[in-house]
């Protein structure tokens, strides 16, 4: 019996540990295995606008996966899962969500964010900046020029093998605070006890709608994994991670 060929997934970093859990039970299922590239959601739309064969494209946002379908590269853009950004505090920096934006604010206190365009996380976070304008004048341009914009560029040092990025920029002192993902709340409690999640106040907060499409080249296996990733048990994988997620059927 011949293999099946793995099918190529490009995927934003933030579902790395849902989607390789997402993978292993498509291929349990089915006998496909799939092979993940993880990354900037935004570098990773351009490497397939570049040409690489990828097949199915989960992204942070819906702009990216549009953009492929715009381009004549790929179907529709479905939203598949939910997000929101957080802030994560290194150990021993106390806030509240009533006291966060002061705490942002203040010259000694190091921001970061990821880098916007690259990383649509870090457009999230420039929107927070954006909403911050409203309850305290002149805070955006004060938060946009302090920002650390560490991860998400193609020259941001990564974190090491098998380390949260964000949890590592903490730990290593380059930020005292950084808004990523609330998903990252289970990796860092494993990996950093120390380092505290705070909710942002409803002012501040900035939902994140992930998008999901199948590029033009992709295989009949390809399509079958896409449509799994939407599944049911597909969606109750990213649920178990952190997501919300629209695909779930009611109870009762």
């Amino acid at each position: 019996m011949v293999a099946a060929s793995p099918v190529s997934l490009y995927a934003a970093g933030s579902l790395r540990g849902a989607l390789l859990d997402i993978a292993d039970a498509f291929e349990a299922e089915t006998g496909i295995p799939i092979s993940g590239k993880f990354g900037a959601s935004g570098l990773l739309k351009d490497r397939l606008i570049g040409g690489e064969a990828g097949e199915v494209f989960a992204s942070a946002n819906l702009e990216h996966p549009q953009a492929l379908a715009r381009g004549g590269l790929a179907g529709p853009a479905v939203l598949f899962a939910r997000n929101e950004l957080c802030a994560f505090l290194r150990p021993g920096l106390v806030a509240t969500r009533a006291t966060l934006l002061d705490l942002m604010l203040d010259p000694k206190v190091k921001l970061g964010t990821s880098t916007p365009k690259a990383d649509p996380s870090g457009d999230y976070a420039f929107a927070i900046f954006a909403r911050a304008e409203a309850m305290k004048p002149g805070a955006r341009a004060a938060l946009e020029a302090k920002a650390l914009k560490l991860t998400g560029a193609p020259d941001c040092l990564p974190a090491p093998e098998g380390l949260n990025v964000y949890g590592h920029k903490l730990a290593s002192g380059e930020a005292d605070i950084f808004l990523a993902y609330c998903t990252n709340a289970r990796p860092l409690a494993k990996e950093q006890p120390g380092i505290a999640m705070l909710r942002l106040p409803d002012q501040l907060a900035v939902g994140a709608d992930y998008g999901l499409t199948v590029l033009n080249r992709a295989s009949l296996s390809g399509y079958r994994f896409a449509m799994f990733i939407l599944s049911p048990q597909g969606q109750a994988i990213l649920a178990r991670h952190g997501f919300t997620v629209p695909g779930l059927p009611r109870e009762g």
